[in-house]
């Protein structure tokens, strides 16, 4: 009689592999809704802008031939500038408003901070029609903005969203008044964990207050930083709705951005190429934008 092969102890290969791949079957279905709802429409418009097509009938293949255009087009060259320039409202001076003021509310204790913190939030949550709407009324020649420098005697006509040098700061200055809410939230949340006993010793140590701020606070929060610039550099580059409500990319080209001119291209002009090429590259730049915030802020944390 042959003799029987001794087979290992422990479990069966087959149910070793079936708990190995019970993560991934959690794990398809979201994938499959990630790539049918990005990631398949992202590759589309990556073809997309590789032709010379108005929407309808056949498209000619043009290669890298849109994107060829792009470098020498004034106009988008304007709207990455506009794009870079909203950062500076969206992003950079939220940041620092928010640090201060979060830091002022958090050394004060301020009472009914639950309330507090609904109400600097409420831009958040208001729909940026309405948004749009009422800056408008607030920048017009009679608005609200012009009535207020008149109590201080500066008598003032000017429509500030139909001006080209005053257009895209408005449109900035209201990005700022969105964005400085959320920015203080999420800094205020990380300064709640910080704990009593680290400024006591800082105070111990004879830190005054902006020492404190800058040994302690600033440290704790880090990784809030890191978030709210991610969060806002998006914002600042994906605008679209504020401008076309306010603005619409004028007057001129004074406040279109490369959302916008996604927009313009392939639904006004019909150049549906040019449009998704405008498209990919605002894709990889907010990639590559928030990489590098990303990599500033594990760096930093690392070397603490």
């Amino acid at each position: 009689m042959a003799s029987r092969r001794c087979k290992p102890k422990g479990a069966h290969p087959s149910a070793v592999v079936r708990r190995m791949s019970t993560p991934y079957l959690f794990i398809l279905p979201a994938f499959i809704l990630y790539g049918g709802f990005l990631l398949y429409p992202v590759f589309r418009t990556a073809q997309f802008s590789l032709y010379e097509w108005s929407g309808f009938g056949s498209a000619t293949f043009v290669g890298i031939g849109n994107y060829v255009d792009l470098i020498g087009d004034s106009r988008f060259g304007a709207a990455i500038v506009h794009a870079l320039t909203l950062i500076l409202f969206y992003s950079v001076l939220p940041l620092i408003v928010g640090l201060v003021l979060a830091a002022i509310l958090r050394r004060g204790q301020v009472r009914a901070m639950s309330y507090f913190r609904v109400l600097i939030f409420l831009p958040q949550v208001i729909a940026l029609v309405v948004v749009a709407v009422a800056w408008r009324q607030i920048y017009a020649p009679n608005g609200t903005l012009n009535s207020i420098l008149a109590v201080f005697g500066i008598q003032s006509d000017t429509g500030y969203l139909g001006e080209p040098s005053f257009a895209l700061i408005a449109v900035g200055i209201i990005g700022f008044w969105l964005e400085t809410g959320l920015v203080m939230l999420l800094l205020l949340a990380g300064m709640s964990r910080i704990s009593n006993d680290l400024y006591e010793a800082a105070r111990l140590d004879g830190a005054g207050p902006v020492q404190e701020f800058f040994a302690v606070t600033l440290p704790a929060v880090r990784g809030e930083i890191v978030t709210a610039l991610v969060l806002t550099v998006i914002a600042a580059l994906k605008t679209f709705d504020l401008v076309y409500m306010t603005t619409g990319g004028g007057p001129g080209d004074a406040t279109t951005v490369p959302s916008y001119e996604v927009y313009n291209r392939a639904f006004q002009l019909k150049e549906i190429g040019s449009g998704s090429a405008v498209a990919i590259v605002l894709t990889v730049m907010v990639f590559v934008i928030n990489v590098f915030v990303s990599r500033i802020g594990e760096e930093k944390k690392e070397g603490r």
